[in-house]
């Protein structure tokens, strides 16, 4: 990367700048920005996958900016407030100009009961809270969280959508966007809405066990870029050698299937994680990938897979394991599962 090209974000004098050229950035949509095509996932700084320790989670998001990633997103759900705080003493040593951010509404606590809450009201008390958090004016991206739990996706299109147009309008957010794992729901929201949406945000869509993002790609295509921010290439654990957490809800064909191919991986000596980043990140038309870490060795994994090949022998377990465990499952999600049990647990909880 020529000097005069680096991106609209980047600071002399504080940005890593050789870092900065072996980043690449894509455009997002009719954004206007550039984002590197490694993204900064804050999920992690919640402490949601284990005990975090803050001042490391400081100095990983401060290496991550320095080294080109470019953007990052939270949510007032991770850790329930606490991603964002920590996010926010981080981003007080950093410079606003070299990071695009991107938070969201309507998810917040464990209790079904409070767990949701997509009403317009909310909505604006909690963009507010989320800018105290992050000790900042404005966020790039305020995005709907997880549209499948509402009652109704009337709901996002006539009460939650307008209620972020307020807050564009109002100077706290510079785009809109949309969350969720069903990829239907993406299309029928953005043809109903009178609000622009400009970006969506999918997960474990773009994977070696599920690439079926690919196929929706050419809707998500808009001006010079494709809307879309992937996220979680590893499937939530699932393609790793530890295997998923105890919470995935992942069926027990998908598990398997991910576990055997991890097995194979193991048995030539190769890391599966490794081959689902660079699965992930060779895929055309995918702006950028969230990855989520509070820990430095992990961050400069990520970053070294951004420009890194692979051994012959990772090359072929790769094809390998996409034929025999992959390709099989023909893409199986574990759509509606979760959204079941979340009303099973609120019903019953009603009902007491």
């Amino acid at each position: 990367m020529a000097e005069d090209s680096f991106p609209a974000t980047h600071v002399d004098g504080f940005h890593d700048n050789e870092a900065v050229k072996r980043m690449i950035y894509k455009p997002l949509g009719e954004t206007g920005l550039k984002v590197s095509v490694l993204s900064f996932g804050a999920s992690s700084l919640g402490s949601v996958f284990h005990d975090t320790d803050d001042t490391e989670s400081i100095q990983v998001v401060h290496h991550a900016v320095k080294s080109g990633i470019n953007y990052i997103d939270t949510a007032p759900w991770y850790g329930h407030g606490k991603s964002e705080t920590v996010l926010g003493k981080a981003l007080a040593g950093i410079p606003r100009q070299s990071y695009y951010i991107a938070t969201k509404v309507c998810r917040y606590k464990a209790n079904p009961e409070e767990m949701f809450d997509f009403s317009a009201e909310r909505t604006i008390q909690s963009v507010d809270e989320s800018l105290q958090r992050l000790g900042l004016d404005y966020v790039d991206i305020i995005q709907v969280h997880d549209m499948e739990f509402a009652p109704s996706l009337d709901t996002i299109v006539n009460e939650t959508l307008p209620a972020l147009q307020k807050v564009k309008e109002a100077g706290k957010a510079r785009f809109i966007g949309i969350t969720g794992y069903p990829m239907e729901n993406f299309r029928n929201v953005i043809e109903k809405s009178t609000v622009k949406i400009d970006t969506i945000l999918t997960y474990c869509h773009c994977s070696m066990n599920d690439s079926s993002l690919m196929d929706h790609l050419p809707y998500f295509k808009v001006g010079k870029g494709h809307r879309v921010v992937n996220a979680s290439p590893i499937s939530m654990g699932l393609l790793t050698h530890r295997g998923p957490p105890s919470w995935h809800p992942a069926t027990a064909e998908i598990r398997t299937a991910c576990k055997e191919a991890a097995e194979y991986c193991q048995s030539k000596d190769v890391d599966i994680s490794k081959l689902a980043m660079h699965f992930t990140l060779n895929q055309e038309g995918v702006p950028t990938t969230l990855v989520s870490t509070a820990r430095m060795v992990n961050l400069q994994t990520n970053l070294d897979s951004v420009n890194r090949t692979l051994s012959t022998v990772e090359k072929d377990t790769l094809s390998d394991i996409m034929e025999k465990f992959f390709k099989p499952l023909k893409n199986k999600t574990w759509e509606g599962i979760e959204v079941a049990d979340y009303w099973k647990k609120l019903k019953k909880l009603e009902s007491q």
